[in-house]
């Protein structure tokens, strides 16, 4: 039996995730929250074999959250729910220590699918994402400028966006202002700009808004 924990702040969804996993044989609903800190305090009672956990849970961006799971017990198997673009989070979720990336207009059989095989140990991820992946190895897509950039400045620059300051970014993904100052710099050289409204405005372009 695999024990699961979801994190999503939607209730309708997490309704919806708990009939799913509460309908299947061999998983077991852990516990639903909708806040990073009613999730850490979740898994101080008992460890889950995977956390369903949402892209944009509140009080900890999902990536920096990915993270902390991982110094806590580096056995939680994380898969990301998420109605953020596939092809420019699924490989940062990946590299932060997801097993697996899915989108919030998953089919059922999808969601199953993906929690067997992150039980297994596998990663999952869709076919759209691999096929992406495929093609990028092979050369037949030019480079995405999403490959200049880190996955760790790419949530900074994901939060400025979106209207953050720099205290509420460096909150959202527990470093300090300093280290955000010292990430706005290396994005706008990456970016090849002068100014934080060019920058943002590069954001936009990245569908990053």
């Amino acid at each position: 039996m695999t024990n699961i924990l979801i994190a999503d702040a939607h209730p309708i969804l997490r309704m919806g995730l708990s009939m799913v996993l509460n309908s299947a044989e061999e998983f077991y609903l852990q516990d639903a929250v909708a806040s990073t800190s009613q999730l850490f305090s979740a898994i101080e009672k008992q460890i889950p074999h995977i956390v369903i956990l949402e892209m944009d849970i509140p009080e900890i961006n999902g990536i920096a959250t990915i993270r902390r799971l991982k110094k806590i017990n580096s056995n939680i198997k994380v898969l990301i729910f998420s109605s953020q673009p596939e092809s420019v989070y699924a490989l940062s979720a990946v590299r932060a220590g997801a097993y697996g990336y899915l989108p919030k207009t998953a089919r059922i059989d999808q969601i199953l699918t993906a929690l067997t095989q992150i039980s297994q140990g596998k990663i999952y991820l869709t076919n759209t994402l691999t096929e992406q992946l495929k093609k990028e190895k092979s050369g037949e897509e030019e480079k995405s400028i999403f490959r200049k950039l880190s996955s760790r400045e790419i949530e900074v620059l994901k939060l400025l966006a979106s209207g953050k300051k720099n205290k509420e970014v460096a909150n959202g993904l527990d470093i300090n202002e300093k280290t955000v100052s010292t990430y706005k710099a290396r994005l706008m050289k990456k970016l090849n700009v002068t100014n934080i409204v060019d920058m943002l405005q590069q954001a936009k372009a990245l569908e990053l808004y």
